[in-house]
């Protein structure tokens, strides 16, 4: 299984750095993809977690208060933590999920069908370049989202904390 993703990762990985995967099928077709595979697989399968380490992270919305979820890929950091990054497809405006985190940093993932609640932080700039050489060496090129965004994306690493009990 390991061989069939290193191919697929090593024919996608260029098309995903393209300008028309970047502004159409990335941002446009990916979202109700991965919608509707999690809505017939009841959220037991991402479609991008074939190719890439998948969460789905749960927010409360920064300023509506409502619930969001989004699909993200994300890279372990090596001390138990997820690191997500907020490259919007190079877009020139940071994801929603984004603010949302910086209003509500205690969230939740689900991985692999397991929900968890996660405090999220933002990566200190002092460590930015770690954290970047840790998610490049997962998907290289990724790195080059936030060159061609024109802005700084906002890195956020997940903490699992203890479920607190009322």
């Amino acid at each position: 299984m390991t061989a069939v993703v290193d191919v697929l990762r090593t024919v996608i990985a260029p098309l995903t750095r393209t300008r028309v995967f970047r502004r159409f099928i990335g941002p446009s077709l990916l979202p109700p993809v991965e919608r509707l595979v999690a809505g017939i697989s009841r959220g037991r399968v991402q479609l991008s977690a074939l190719l890439v380490p998948s969460l789905v992270l749960h927010t409360v919305g920064a300023r509506s208060g409502e619930p969001r979820d989004v699909p993200l890929m994300y890279t372990p950091d090596g001390h138990g933590r997820a690191i997500v990054a907020g490259t919007n497809f190079a877009g020139s405006r940071h994801p929603a999920w984004t603010s949302n985190l910086l209003a509500h940093p205690d969230a939740a993932i689900t991985v692999r069908g397991r929900r968890m609640p996660v405090h999220a932080t933002p990566v200190p700039d002092a460590e930015r370049d770690l954290a970047w050489a840790r998610i490049e060496a997962q998907w290289p090129g990724y790195r080059g989202y936030e060159r061609e965004s024109g802005r700084t994306v906002r890195l956020f690493r997940l903490q699992p904390v203890r479920p607190t009990v009322d």
